[in-house]
């Protein structure tokens, strides 16, 4: 798969090394106590999407088509964790997905297909049916003649 173990596969033949990944820390304002107030556990993981070269032109082109960028940089902040090292682990974790969704190929294109005579038979009878039952509702009725 890769030689890089802090490198994020995003799909078969997709790595992105680690070498391109831009770690921030910052204090969590989330579960902890007092520990929250000294340890830096909070990590902001970003991935310069356009000027990535691990990426091929495909790729980059459906993720700057996709994502919600900022001057082609995808960041992604996890602090849900006490600990820095599974906020670390969860944001690379969100970066593969939000790239995988963003990347992957479009569905196949839907061949127009008519319908059958048997269902436009059906569908034209139905209307006959329908009008009739309509037009004996209107002025005179099952046994009033017109």
């Amino acid at each position: 798969m890769t030689d890089d173990p802090d490198g994020v596969l995003v799909r078969r033949g997709v790595v992105i090394p680690a070498r391109e990944l831009h770690w921030r820390f910052s204090r969590s304002s989330g579960p902890g106590g007092q520990g929250v107030n000294t340890t830096d556990s909070r990590v902001e993981l970003s991935f310069d999407v356009a000027n990535s070269p691990s990426l091929p032109d495909d790729v980059r082109d459906r993720a700057l088509r996709n994502l919600t960028l900022v001057d082609g940089v995808l960041t992604i902040a996890a602090g849900d964790s006490r600990s820095q090292l599974r906020n670390r682990e969860s944001a690379r974790e969100r970066l593969a997905q939000a790239l995988r969704e963003a990347t992957k190929a479009p569905p196949p294109t839907r061949r127009p297909t008519k319908p059958t005579k048997g269902s436009q038979r059906r569908r034209l009878d139905q209307k006959t049916r329908r009008g009739s039952v309509k037009r004996l509702r209107g002025r005179g009725g099952w046994d009033t003649p017109e």
